[in-house]
């Protein structure tokens, strides 16, 4: 009778994981993200030599970890891609709770590595950025609050998710971290906003966060010469962001050649923040539109099925999962072209790094799973089967 109702295609019995996981998942989002990860692969043999040359190390030291990572990435997006939405949302909360605990010991035990921001944990071998971790188990659990307010005599979950956002929030700024914490406010602000959040409302959020940065660069000098360098009329050519627009202008459409780009000899983030800069050089304005072109469909594909999804946490975390990882894809390409201040952000699945790398696995894997077509999970089924028996709408 439930089928009838709701028009859901029902699993066949006895049916293998694999194929049943391959029946259902967005295959165009898996196909997207692994032909980015081939594009960082192709980039990194031309912009990590450089680095590794000054470091005294193997030519493709970084390119091996990259593969190495990458490996765990999609092994981890594939793992968690086969999830249910309520497994989803248990492993997000635990996720978050043991990430910011870990964000919370930086100040502690954290590291700069002369970068001026605590931002990492060092373990010798590798080291560990916990902020890469925490976006995707923060829209899991502001999610599942938000979506938990809606029911009757309910917990004042957007309250909570409201404080739980200062609280993270301010963690990030002491690092300094305002990338990863204009990416945290964004997320919320968008998941509020799909929750039905007044605009009023919203409206005073966006004003106590231009306030928020007005104090930040009085405070700060980190930040203040960020703004400073990006309202500047004039680009200092020994710059990062002089060297990526020259690279820039000299790709033109179709590029300098491989291996005949010069930024990757000059950039000391070439084969992390401004890996766009190398593509650009090198392959021109025709892979940087490749890339634009991939961010893209995973974004609207993952938003058209999510627009068909009856259960409401569901909506809310694919929809922050989609906000995290395309603003932070937007990001890092509009700091390379002067659009953006700098921010220290990397490209999902492209640049090189082990923290950004696994979590941004993570991250695809839990909107796969939330995009996964289930039994009588979709708006449509109700539609489309609205009468039954003797002509009566449900």
């Amino acid at each position: 009778m439930t089928e009838m109702v709701y028009g859901g295609a029902s699993i066949m019995a006895g049916e293998p994981v694999l194929p049943r996981w391959w029946r259902t998942i967005d295959r165009w989002t898996l196909c997207c993200v692994l032909i980015l990860f081939g594009i960082g692969l192709l980039l990194g043999l031309a912009a990590s030599p450089p680095l590794a040359a000054r470091n005294d190390l193997p030519a493709f030291y970084y390119v091996q970890r990259q593969i190495f990572f990458g490996s765990l990435a999609l092994c981890a997006m594939v793992g968690v891609s086969m999830l249910r939405p309520e497994t989803v949302r248990r492993v997000g909360v635990l996720g978050f709770i043991a990430v910011f605990l870990s964000v919370m010991l930086l100040p502690v035990l954290g590291t700069d590595f002369g970068k001026g921001a605590t931002r990492w944990y060092s373990l010798g071998f590798a080291s560990v950025q916990p902020s890469e971790f925490l976006k995707p188990f923060f829209v899991i659990i502001t999610a599942w609050l938000m979506a938990a307010s809606s029911e009757i005599n309910a917990p004042p979950g957007k309250a909570i998710s409201l404080s739980l956002l200062v609280v993270v929030v301010g963690f990030l700024v002491m690092q300094p971290d305002f990338g990863q914490s204009a990416l945290v406010l964004l997320s919320w602000g968008v998941i509020y906003f799909v929750a039905g959040a007044p605009i009023l409302l919203l409206g005073a959020v966006v004003g106590v966060v231009v306030l928020s940065g007005a104090v930040a660069y009085q405070a700060s000098q980190h930040f203040a010469r960020r703004i400073d360098g990006f309202l500047s009329a004039d680009i200092d050519p020994r710059t990062q962001i002089g060297y990526a627009t020259n690279a820039i202008q000299e790709g033109g459409f179709f590029g300098v050649g491989v291996g005949e780009g010069q930024v990757k000899w000059s950039l000391p983030d070439a084969h992390t923040d401004f890996i766009i800069a190398v593509a650009a050089e090198e392959y021109g304005l025709v892979l940087v539109l490749v890339i634009i072109a991939l961010f893209a469909i995973i974004a609207v594909r993952s938003l058209i099925r999510l627009m068909a999804e009856r259960d409401i946490f569901t909506r809310l975390a694919g929809t922050g999962l989609v906000v995290v990882f395309g603003a932070q894809a937007m990001i890092n390409m509009g700091v390379a072209v002067r659009l953006l201040p700098a921010k220290g952000m990397t490209l999902p699945f492209v640049s090189y790094g082990g923290s950004s790398l696994i979590a941004g696995g993570i991250l695809v894997g839990m909107l796969l799973a939330l995009t996964r077509n289930r039994p009588q999970g979709r708006m449509g089924d109700i539609l489309s089967q609205g009468r039954v028996g003797g002509g009566q709408v449900l």
